[in-house]
């Protein structure tokens, strides 16, 4: 897609940046906007088609910008509103779109519409949060929990009321059933909108909206594994989150969200989906063209890992998505890198690659985070040294994020590796030092160099941007699909295993190897041989048949 087409976006390759860990330009430890700006040509280089920033916004930063008291300006730690306009500047003279984090449910409780809303029961935006008196013993409406800890209710003395926080209790809760919240985060949308913006990544989509009759949540069967996310170590897991998030209402703001940027062409939404279903959300709020353009979930982010798995999350996706859109990602923000995740403490050689090539080979949209494209792992984090409100509360059976959250490092001879010059907010472990940008750059047998080339022959591949999807029976720990797009046909094996494997008879008829992506693979006639970690790509002629297990769809991926 070139950057003037409106669905650009469509199997578009997002860059997800993270603020506060990419570039420190002014040298107080912590990443900004002009720091990015400096190494957007690094961004453009690896040939991505848009980039994704975390929240920038003014925030007292108890969340990390995820709690915002000003949703019109920059927080002076990342530079100023006149930085993100020469940001965006540069990045579109470099052919990449801008996305930025919204993050519409809640504000931080020092955003003046709360603290107005807090100071008696009668000013005009005493309805604009979640306010409920207490039951007659005192304690809180109902059993709601907080993603955090604890209740999701926090008194108020000044109101004698609780007020919703389905996250921190700085993080107070957004009232969405009345029209003026509606309107004016619609306003605080379009302010962005103008400023040059091509995209919104949602924060937690599907918590706009709350039961107006605040009715307590169900218990959760213990004996099901969640998908939302959450752990059974957080007391959130002992819930069905029927009330509290995913509410029918949220459908008519998006669709007025929706409104709004088709006023201004070109312009996408992705929308983070937390839920138990999240398959059925993400078909729900993607169809019909006129809610969010995208939608991800947890599924790939989670610990589970194999073929089998894999194959079972997208296919159940594929049998209700419709004609909604998804965007896939192995790693962001919020989770484990995806290389201990998946390959543990010390994941083996060729694990980054096979997994780039399969991210990038599904039907839909990718994210990649930053560090990726590096092959970072996780950071262990000392516990002194933890900033994550989350990880402090549930250490250490949950260590929070800041493992994935670490400077990025660029020069591994430099202090801090070349990420500022003093002391980071997070360290950075030495092994990444020994993945730094600069060791890689321009080393033919690097993960740095795999994802530049990958890329760009994907780019080359219409089928793999845009085509229909079919998986094709294969062996065990081997992912095999194939890839329409008109006349054209592509298969894409996987090895997701450390030994060599042989696949045969996958299909009859012609197919020739493709060329160009630069990851190992053999064939010899009909039978493709995979090293370690391996990946093939060939394209199939108009006389080969598919097995009938390539238009066969399991169930909806089960509990």
């Amino acid at each position: 897609m070139s950057i003037q087409s409106p669905d650009w976006w469509r199997g578009a390759v997002i860059y997800q940046i993270y603020p506060r860990s990419f570039m420190d330009s002014n040298g107080d430890g912590i990443g900004d906007l002009p720091g990015i700006t400096q190494k957007l040509d690094y961004v453009a280089r690896l040939g991505v088609d848009a980039i994704w920033l975390s929240p920038f916004f003014k925030s007292p930063m108890k969340d990390y910008g995820y709690d915002i008291a000003d949703y019109r300006d920059v927080d002076p730690m990342f530079g100023t509103l006149e930085d993100f306009d020469s940001l965006v500047h540069k990045a579109h003279m470099l052919g990449l779109r801008v996305m930025i984090d919204q993050v519409l449910s809640h504000t931080s409780d020092q955003h003046a519409w709360f603290q107005e809303s807090r100071r008696d029961r009668d000013n005009p935006r005493a309805d604009w949060y979640v306010w409920a008196d207490p039951k007659p013993d005192g304690t809180p409406p109902n059993n709601w929990l907080s993603v955090f800890g604890g209740s999701a209710w926090q008194w108020d003395s000044r109101r004698q009321q609780y007020y919703l926080h389905n996250f921190l209790v700085e993080q107070p809760d957004l009232n969405f059933h009345n029209p003026d919240v509606v309107r004016q985060m619609l306003e605080e949308v379009e302010f962005w909108l103008k400023r040059g913006v091509d995209g919104l990544r949602l924060d937690v989509v599907n918590f706009y909206f709350h039961d107006a009759r605040l009715r307590d949540n169900p218990p959760w069967d213990r004996n099901l594994p969640r998908r939302d996310g959450t752990s059974f170590s957080n007391p959130y897991a002992y819930q069905q989150h029927l009330y509290d998030r995913t509410r029918p209402e949220n459908l008519v703001f998006l669709r007025c969200l929706r409104a709004l940027l088709d006023r201004y062409p070109g312009t996408t939404m992705v929308g983070e989906i937390a839920d138990d279903d999240p398959t059925a959300i993400m078909a729900e709020y993607t169809s019909g063209g006129d809610k969010l353009h995208m939608t991800y979930s947890f599924d790939l982010l989670t610990e589970r890992f194999g073929a089998a798995y894999i194959r079972q999350v997208v296919e159940a996706l594929e049998t209700r998505l419709g004609d909604g859109w998804p965007c896939w990602s192995l790693g962001n923000h919020d989770f484990m890198r995806v290389l201990t995740r998946w390959g543990g403490t010390n994941p083996p050689e060729g694990l980054a690659q096979v997994l780039m090539a399969l991210l990038l080979s599904l039907r839909g949209s990718a994210c990649i985070y930053q560090g990726e494209e590096l092959g970072l792992t996780q950071a262990e984090i000392p516990r002194e040294r933890l900033r994550d409100p989350y990880g402090i509360a549930f250490w250490p059976e949950f260590k929070g994020r800041d493992g994935c959250r670490t400077p990025m490092p660029w020069r591994t001879g430099a202090p801090h590796a070349g990420f500022s010059s003093m002391e980071p907010w997070l360290p950075i472990p030495e092994e990444h030092r020994h993945r730094a940008v600069d060791i890689q750059d321009g080393r033919p047998d690097s993960i740095l160099e795999a994802y530049r080339g990958f890329l760009r022959w994907r780019r080359a591949q219409p089928a793999l941007i845009r085509g229909d999807l079919a998986f094709v029976e294969a062996p065990e720990n081997v992912l095999a699909l194939i890839r329409t797009w008109r006349n054209e046909r592509i298969l894409a094996v996987f090895n997701l295993s450390g030994g060599e494997v042989a696949v045969s008879k996958l299909l009859s008829g012609l197919l020739e190897s493709l060329e160009g992506y630069g990851l190992p693979t053999a064939q010899s006639g009909e039978q493709i041989t995979l090293p370690a970690f391996g990946v093939f790509f060939g394209r199939l002629g108009n006389s080969a048949t598919l097995p009938a297990a390539a238009h066969n769809h399991p169930p909806p991926l089960q509990e």
